[in-house]
C-alpha cells in the first residue's frame, strides 16, 4: 500500500539560538520530507515575523493560532491540500497555565479522498501539570467527537503533547483511561509502527537541549482515531523520527514523520 498522507510534526523552538542557521536546516529538511500536512508548535507570528511562512514558503496553506504568547509564540498547521474550517480551542482551563499558549487548533483538511480533521494539540507543558493536560485533552477529544458526528471524516491528533505514553492524558487518547466519563480510542503511530521501541523526541543528546534533567522524553506524538472495527481509519504504514541527524537538528525537539494509507472501508 502506498502512502496517501505524509504528516510531520515538530516543535520548532521558536527563533531561539542561531536562527538563520536553523532556518536553513528547517527549509532543507521540510523540502526533503515532502509532507502533505505539517503540525508545528512554538512558531512565532508577529507583525514582523511569520516563522511558518518563512520555513515552508508558498506551497502550503497555513492555519495559525490566534492565542499567542507575548513574543508571538503559538502553533501552526500547514497543508498542501485546501483547508476548510479552522477551530481553535482555548486550553487555559486553570489559573496555572499563565501566558503559555496552550491551544488545540483543529483544521479541516480537504484531502483527495475526503475530510480529515487534523488536531494540532499543544497542552500545558510543566511536569506537575498532568491535571491540566487531562482537562485539556478531554476538551479536545469531546470537540472532535462532536465534529465527526456532524461532519464525518478521519481524525489525526499530532503535536507536542508534553507527556509520555504512560501519562493519564496519553492513556486516555489510546483507549486505556477514562476522563470525565468520556472514552475514546486513537492508535499511536509510533506504538504501532515501532513495536517495542521507546519513543524519544526530547533528549539531552540533542545539541539544543537546555533542560537538564527534564524527566519526559517521548512527548511528541501522532495519533489516528479508530473506527467501529477498532482499527485506525487511516492505516498507519510507518513512523520515523526526523530532524535528528548531526547536520540536520534545527530544534530542541526531534520530529516525527508518519505515513498513512488510504481510508479503510
Amino acid at each position: 500500500m502506498s502512502a496517501a498522507l505524509r504528516l510531520v510534526t515538530l516543535n520548532t523552538w521558536g527563533i531561539r539560538g542561531d536562527w538563520p542557521a536553523r532556518l536553513d536546516q528547517l527549509r532543507r529538511g521540510f523540502e526533503q520530507l515532502d509532507a502533505d500536512v505539517i503540525t508545528l508548535q512554538e512558531t512565532i507570528l508577529t507583525d514582523e515575523i511569520d516563522q511558518a511562512a518563512e520555513v515552508l514558503g508558498p506551497a502550503y496553506h497555513l492555519a495559525q493560532s490566534s492565542d499567542r504568547e507575548t513574543d508571538g509564540q503559538g502553533i501552526t498547521t500547514a497543508s498542501r491540500w485546501p483547508l476548510g474550517r479552522v477551530i481553535e480551542l482555548d486550553l487555559h482551563l486553570t489559573e496555572r497555565t499563565g501566558d503559555f499558549a496552550c491551544t488545540c487548533l483543529i483544521t479541516e483538511v480537504l484531502a483527495p479522498w475526503g475530510r480529515v480533521w487534523v488536531a494540532n494539540h499543544f497542552p500545558d507543558y510543566q511536569v506537575d501539570h498532568e491535571r491540566e493536560r487531562c482537562l485539556q485533552t478531554v476538551l479536545a477529544a469531546r470537540r472532535l467527537e462532536e465534529l465527526v458526528a456532524e461532519s464525518p471524516g478521519d481524525v489525526v491528533v499530532a503535536g507536542d503533547l508534553d507527556a509520555e505514553d504512560t501519562a493519564d492524558s496519553l492513556r486516555f487518547w489510546t483507549g486505556r483511561h477514562v476522563i470525565d466519563d468520556l472514552g475514546v480510542c486513537y492508535c499511536s503511530a509510533w506504538e504501532l509502527a515501532r513495536r517495542g521501541e521507546r519513543l524519544e523526541t526530547y533528549v539531552r543528546e540533542n545539541p539544543h537541549f537546555e533542560d537538564g534533567e527534564w524527566p519526559f522524553r517521548g512527548i511528541d506524538h501522532v495519533l489516528v482515531r479508530c473506527g467501529a472495527d477498532g482499527r485506525p481509519t487511516l492505516p498507519i504504514l510507518s513512523c520515523d523520527r526526523v530532524f535528528d541527524q548531526p547536520d540536520l537538528t534545527p530544534s530542541d525537539h526531534y520530529g516525527l514523520l508518519v505515513e498513512l494509507g488510504t481510508p479503510s472501508s
